[in-house]
């Protein structure tokens, strides 16, 4: 393994990736930024959580001068990744002190154009933004040098083929870099290379037929009524360290996240509805480990580059093998282990054997855990968290409430009623989701072609990647006033383990 200073980075960058935590090299940084410092055309697939945003960053800030207009334009595929791009480049860029701006839909345009009149270095952004500022004249393309498509595949799902065509084609072709990353090379994909793209060199570092080995991945059959109770039973037990959990919907993400706050788990949702400052929130909770669980559609999910992810729950079977992958590899990164659980109806199980068949791997059966084994995790669960209390409570004034509750009553069943509450008071059996109906198949004989129902409609993906499921019914689940349940990783229950 190389070290940053053998890939001819300068001193300064090195000292900025230093800074960020950054010692060696990864494999897709290894063999792509002494290519990138060429000024080569490259070709890159790798998934997201590999070091593909410093394999064109680093090379990037090394590439740029200072004052000499917009030089670099980065596409991705939504808001969130924009965000993570930007702020990892701005601390690339540390040293060199070259700006950034980050340009997409739903923040004020005005204040975009503020950004765009300064001029900044670098601009990163989503393609629906940059082509309304490529329309106003606010954002000009003479001095862009490299042009940057990060995560290409998911731009194509999304529908912005023809809007990365029109930006691409109105780029300066003479002395443009094009640097394209993307985990699986889809034909639109490769069409993009064929016209915008000069000689690239291919660069890749992952295998594509083959699924994370650092993914075990299972499935549990369990009736939609039942879903609620045998997912958080399955919480209770697994104990994640922090757990991304798919729905269909965005009814189906509001009424699971109310749920589970009400249970006592610290949850948050995220779907096309919710508003950008609020996005930009929860995934900040979620990084800063201020929650435990991720409640999303795979339309708010795509591009989030979450690491610390020990769990994945389809709480919803996703249609098809692509959506799956993208889901589940959320977890299993930076050589760390991780765990997929697909819900499955009995009536979806063609679903899953397609899955199977396509990824050529089977996925394993778990049963839902016992009543006996869920009660004894939530036991260790209590013991450990009232030890780590009473390792950090120094407050005079809560002991002297201790006392004075010890002179009017017995310390057993002090503790004992303490302990009931932390055990038994977040239960609420009453709370119930609405019904989503199983994804069915067309009877035309067709394999691998959903046919979706009222409960799950599938909506358009277009400019800015909005998942347009439309709700039926209000939320009725209620949502707790009590501080959520904390987690740390425990044991995963396995049937193979019997």
């Amino acid at each position: 393994m190389k070290i940053f200073k053998e890939l001819g980075i300068s001193d300064d960058t090195i000292q900025s990736i230093t800074e960020m935590g950054f010692t060696e090299p990864t494999p897709i940084q290894e063999e792509s930024i002494p290519l990138a410092l060429e000024r080569k055309d490259i070709l890159g697939q790798a998934q997201t959580g590999t070091g593909k945003t410093g394999a064109f960053g680093i090379p990037i800030v090394e590439n740029t001068t200072k004052g000499s207009g917009s030089q670099v334009i980065v596409l991705t595929p939504t808001r969130e990744l924009a965000v993570q791009v930007a702020d990892q480049l701005k601390a690339f860029a540390k040293r060199k002190k070259l700006s950034t701006a980050v340009i997409f839909g739903g923040m004020s345009i005005e204040r975009q154009i503020k950004d765009l009149k300064r001029k900044p270095e670098i601009i990163v952004g989503t393609p629906g933004r940059m082509i309304d500022h490529i329309n106003r004249r606010t954002l000009k393309l003479d001095d862009v040098e490299t042009l940057v498509l990060d995560e290409a595949d998911e731009m194509m799902n999304m529908g912005f083929i023809d809007d990365v065509k029109f930006i691409m084609s109105k780029v300066p072709e003479e002395g443009r870099q094009t640097l394209l990353f993307s985990a699986t090379m889809p034909r639109a994909i490769q069409d993009l290379v064929t016209r915008f793209m000069k000689n690239p060199t291919v660069v890749k570092t992952m295998n594509q037929n083959n699924s994370d080995p650092l993914i075990d991945e299972f499935y549990t059959i369990v009736k939609e009524l039942e879903k609620l109770s045998v997912f958080t039973s399955f919480l209770d037990v697994h104990q994640p360290e922090l757990a991304i959990v798919f729905g269909r919907t965005k009814r189906r993400v509001d009424e699971l996240t109310s749920a589970l706050i009400a249970k006592g788990y610290r949850a948050e949702g995220l779907h096309g509805d919710i508003t950008q400052s609020k996005r930009l929130e929860v995934l900040k909770k979620f990084k800063n480990n201020s929650l435990d669980i991720l409640v999303a559609t795979d339309v708010a999910a795509r591009g989030l580059d979450i690491s610390g992810v020990s769990h994945v729950y389809n709480f919803d079977i996703p249609q098809d093998t692509e959506s799956y992958t993208h889901r589940i590899g959320r977890t299993g990164r930076a050589g760390k282990e991780g765990m997929a659980l697909t819900f499955v109806n009995p009536v979806e199980m063609d679903f899953l054997r397609q899955i199977e068949n396509d990824k050529k791997k089977p996925i394993r059966a778990l049963r839902p855990p016992s009543k006996k084994e869920v009660e004894k995790a939530r036991e260790k669960e209590v013991f450990e968290k009232i030890g780590k209390w009473l390792e950090e409570n120094d407050n005079e004034h809560t002991l002297e409430i201790a006392e004075s509750l010890m002179t009017e009553h017995e310390p057993k069943a002090i503790i004992a009623s303490l302990v009931n509450e932390l055990l038994y008071s977040k239960e609420d059996d009453n709370i119930q989701l609405s019904f989503e109906k199983p994804l069915s198949r067309k009877g035309n004989g067709r394999r691998g072609k959903p046919n979706y129902s009222k409960g799950g409609q599938r909506g358009g993906q277009r400019r800015g990647g909005r998942d347009n499921f439309k709700p039926r019914g209000k939320n009725t689940n209620k949502r707790s006033s009590h501080g959520g349940r904390t987690s740390k990783q425990g044991r995963v229950f396995k049937d193979h383990q019997k």
